[in-house]
């Protein structure tokens, strides 16, 4: 199989735009993602597919973590965390009870670990979420490789 094209027949399917943010011996940490999921309301689940061969593979592993949605606004918060570098940081931190957040995202999810499974060349993280929050707004999205609206209204 052609990983190339299989991963562009992926890229057909609209995804919304997160950061998952954990703190680790008192130093936070994130990573873009948009391989992101609810999984169950009771008990409240969430997954997030990390990819083993990154360094939140590591950091993630037994820990708590924040999911952050990002709204249409937060472009280059998305690019920070999957590793362009700014000449100023494109985010603010709020601290919360379970780590650092992003502040002002369309939406946070703040999970503990529930489980973890093998996805491959990805592990399926499982978080059992404790507390949420979220705003109105136009959420970033990614489609084909790029970042992208998503329309509400047809």
């Amino acid at each position: 199989m052609d990983h190339k094209e299989f991963r562009n027949c992926l890229g057909r399917f609209a995804t919304g735009v997160t950061v998952v943010t954990c703190d680790n011996q008192d130093e936070c940490h994130g990573l873009t993602a948009n391989a992101f999921t609810s999984v169950s309301l009771d008990p409240p689940l969430v997954l997030v597919s990390i990819d083993r061969n990154t360094k939140a593979y590591h950091k993630l592993k037994n820990n708590r973590f924040i999911i952050n949605i990002l709204s249409a606004e937060q472009q280059n918060t998305a690019l920070h965390f999957a590793g362009k570098t700014f000449d100023k940081q494109p985010f603010e931190w709020a601290q919360s009870e379970f780590g650092y957040r992003i502040k002002d995202s369309l939406a946070y999810i703040e999970c503990e670990p529930w489980a973890e499974y093998d996805g491959g060349d990805h592990v399926l993280f499982l978080g059992k979420v404790h507390d949420f929050d979220y705003l109105e707004g136009e959420p970033l999205g990614f489609y084909g490789g790029k970042f992208s609206k998503i329309v509400q209204d047809l």
